[in-house]
């Protein structure tokens, strides 16, 4: 360990790079700063503050059990027990969307609408025409995208509830044309789910709205009860024992919109760069949760010690400082000396939003492959696609944007395939299929043509 002005270096003898630590930091925070790691250390560096879900796993399949058994009661208990209120009817009420609709200020009611707008543009915008191409002669094939049918929504309450995932969830599967789009989010302790949820919800046309959240919800739409209907797919955020109920949905043969996990954020900066605009964007992901991460990455090892200083400053007045200086405990600081190392290793993490800041923009647009959703320049600030641009903020977490998309049209719909073969097209093509389907061993296949053709032979 060696002292400097401002901080000390530690030296881990172990991974084999250089952490700083500053000495203001430690008053408040604790800042890891990390300088030229080697490439054989970053899986180490870039692991996300993930927790064990064997507990958990327990006690989501104690309750999938009782609820697929005993249905309303047992979403009534769990919801007592973990709410601590009890309804006849978990049903949200006409009377209270209305209620809910006169409480909204005008201001917030203008603010969603411009943000349905957007949103509506940029998924209406996804819909794609149905592909046909005749492969042979006589061979037509097409594809067609239809909707989901049956669609189910869970939207956390809460501290932060989140009206604006209602938005990013309800606008495309409107628009992808799904019939039934359920809606589950926990009531609070007077038995009501947040004006603005409900405001949101009636606006994008959710069919049913239900209080009742957690692992009984999904397990309610998993299953299907008297007041929960079974959906085919099920969207939305959740905490680490809604993530583990929505895994074990897939189990009982319902789809989920993508593995989930804590929120995350990585920025690539350089010089150019506001130190004071960074700050800002890891302080709106560290709010999150405790167990979210935010990781800057730079060429500038003055810009890093700015940013740290801006964190500081914006933290203390903070509504939510508590979460984040938690979140921030996670937080990485990483100098590299130039901007391939910088897109390896951010390859490496494939984080969730990637937010580049740099002179050479270009080259991190042009050759990232691992993100969820990429933001671009010092204006533009991750929160606009959380709210209003008109992207979708339902994103692959966890490393997971190495294989899978955030939410889009798409994910409301199924790709469907036909094919029609005239007499000319099955001459074509069945001697290939006849040979095909011999070579493998299945006879009733190749017979499936022969008796065709030889029909086809009769009739000349």
């Amino acid at each position: 360990m060696s002292n400097r002005e401002n901080g000390f270096i530690i030296y881990d003898v172990n991974s084999g790079y250089l952490t700083e630590r500053s000495r203001d930091a430690l008053n408040h925070i604790t800042m890891n700063k990390i300088f030229n790691p080697k490439p054989e250390t970053w899986s180490a560096i870039l692991k996300r503050p993930t927790q064990t879900i064997d507990d958990i796993e327990v006690t989501v399949k104690e309750i999938f059990k009782e609820v697929q058994k005993k249905g309303d009661e047992a979403v009534a208990k769990y919801t007592s027990l973990f709410d601590g209120v009890l309804f006849e009817n978990i049903e949200v009420t006409p009377s209270e969307i209305g209620e809910a609709i006169a409480t909204i200020p005008e201001e917030l009611k203008t603010a969603i609408q411009l943000a349905k707008s957007n949103i509506e543009k940029f998924h209406s915008a996804q819909k794609t025409a149905k592909i046909e191409v005749e492969t042979a002669e006589g061979v037509f094939c097409w594809q067609e995208k239809r909707p989901i049918q049956k669609i189910g929504l869970y939207i956390p309450g809460g501290t932060a509830p989140l009206f604006s995932t209602v938005l990013m969830l309800a606008v495309p599967a409107n628009i992808a044309g799904c019939n039934e789009i359920v809606l589950c989010s926990p009531p609070d302790k007077t038995g009501k789910i947040n004006p603005a949820i409900l405001y949101t919800a009636n606006l994008c046309g959710v069919t049913k709205i239900l209080k009742v959240g957690g692992i009984q919800a999904i397990a309610g739409m998993t299953f299907g009860t008297k007041s929960i209907p079974k959906v085919y797919k099920i969207f939305g955020p959740g905490n680490q024992f809604v993530t583990v109920a929505k895994q074990l949905a897939t189990q009982f043969g319902v789809a989920i919109d993508m593995p989930a996990g804590p929120s995350e954020l990585l920025l690539v900066a350089d010089d150019t760069a506001v130190p004071a605009f960074i700050a800002s964007d890891l302080l709106s992901q560290a709010e999150h949760g405790i167990d979210s991460q935010v990781i800057l990455v730079s060429t500038s090892k003055t810009l890093i010690d700015e940013v740290e200083a801006a964190i500081q400053t914006q933290l203390a007045v903070l509504p939510r400082k508590a979460i984040a200086e938690k979140a921030i405990a996670n937080s990485k600081l990483i100098y590299v000396e130039n901007d391939k190392t910088a897109l390896e290793l951010i390859d490496e993490y494939g984080p969730e939003h990637f937010i580049i800041c740099t002179k050479d923009e270009d080259f991190y647009v042009n050759n990232i492959g691992n993100a969820g959703s990429v933001f671009i320049g010092n204006y533009t600030p991750e929160s606009a696609g959380d709210y209003a641009s008109g992207t979708n903020h339902t994103l692959p977490t966890n490393g997971y944007a190495k294989n899978y998309s955030g939410v889009n049209l798409d994910s409301f719909t199924k790709s469907m395939t036909f094919q029609k073969i005239s007499e000319k097209g099955i001459q074509n093509i069945g001697k290939a299929i006849e040979i095909m389907a011999e070579a493998e061993g299945l006879q009733a296949h190749k017979n499936a043509v022969t008796l065709r053709l030889k029909d086809l032979k009769i009739e000349k």
